[in-house]
């Protein structure tokens, strides 16, 4: 299992995001407006959010008009994100499912992984069972975006050196859904050969008195992916990279210059187009 899949983590999911956001710890400022404009842009076929989370970007989008389902690999998300559209009278098709393997019925015109979401696919090997799935969930010529961060060498030699059971650093503190004080501590380790973040995050439950009264562990496995494997990806899936934002301000990199990956520790927004 991975953090996301537990009820305690889907229930608290905006709680804590909401801190981590305002704190700066996460640089995804604006990144709601960006998701509406690609899908007014790209979306006329209708819209699919994978990893839809707890509806961040769905409902969003689905508020302002924009036909959109919503399937998870997390049945607690999904839960979450049902309670939170049913909350604001709207109608929205959401659904558990594996990105490797979703298939809804009907063929979409542009695909959103937002944020980690694809991040979450532990090996290269469902990497690429998600994009040809993916793919298959296209109209011809339909879109794919998803994100990846640029692999930051003094950041991955730190993690090596981290013990995910025991070495836990302090990441927020917030308020959970019982109204309660937690603390949430990280200890995430990085295997360079598999390129996979893993650990766990310990949530830590305050009394009025400042008295510990509840802890939770719950595990963590990411994969850092390079830019140039997301282009040989693209290619072997039967996609083209037609676009690559560097954060959600509309800053676009050149996808032929091989140098900005070293002048920049990015954010990288991809956007993928079905040959």
């Amino acid at each position: 299992m991975d953090l996301h899949d537990y009820k305690d983590v889907a229930e608290n999911y905006d709680r804590y995001l909401d801190v981590m956001y305002s704190q700066g710890q996460d640089n995804h400022e604006g990144f709601q407006e960006f998701y509406l404009n690609l899908a007014r842009h790209f979306g006329k076929g209708g819209v699919v959010d994978i990893a839809c989370g707890t509806g961040a970007v769905l409902l969003y989008l689905a508020k302002r008009g924009i036909e959109v389902d919503g399937t998870d690999l997390s049945e607690e998300m999904c839960k979450v994100a049902a309670a939170k559209a049913e909350a604001m009278d709207l109608s929205v098709n959401i659904y558990p499912a594996d990105m490797t393997g979703f298939c809804s019925g009907r063929k979409y015109s542009l695909a959103i992984i937002a944020r980690s979401g694809f991040m979450h696919l532990p090996t290269q090997e469902l990497q690429i069972a998600a994009l040809r799935n993916i793919r298959e969930q296209l109209t011809d010529g339909g879109i794919l975006t998803f994100n990846t961060f640029d692999p930051w060498p003094p950041m991955q030699m730190q993690q090596m050196q981290t013990d995910p059971q025991k070495d836990y650093s302090l990441r927020l503190e917030y308020v959970n859904s019982e109204g309660r004080r937690e603390k949430i501590y990280n200890a995430i380790t990085y295997d360079p050969y598999t390129q996979q973040m893993y650990g766990h995050w310990k949530f830590e439950t305050y009394d009025d008195e400042g008295n510990v009264i509840g802890e939770r562990v719950r595990p963590l496995m990411m994969r850092q992916t390079y830019r140039s494997e997301v282009f040989l990806l693209a290619e072997l899936c039967g996609f083209e990279v037609l676009d690559i934002y560097r954060g959600y301000h509309g800053d676009k990199e050149d996808i032929h210059d091989i140098t900005t990956a070293r002048q920049y520790r990015s954010n990288l927004i991809w956007v993928l187009r079905k040959k």
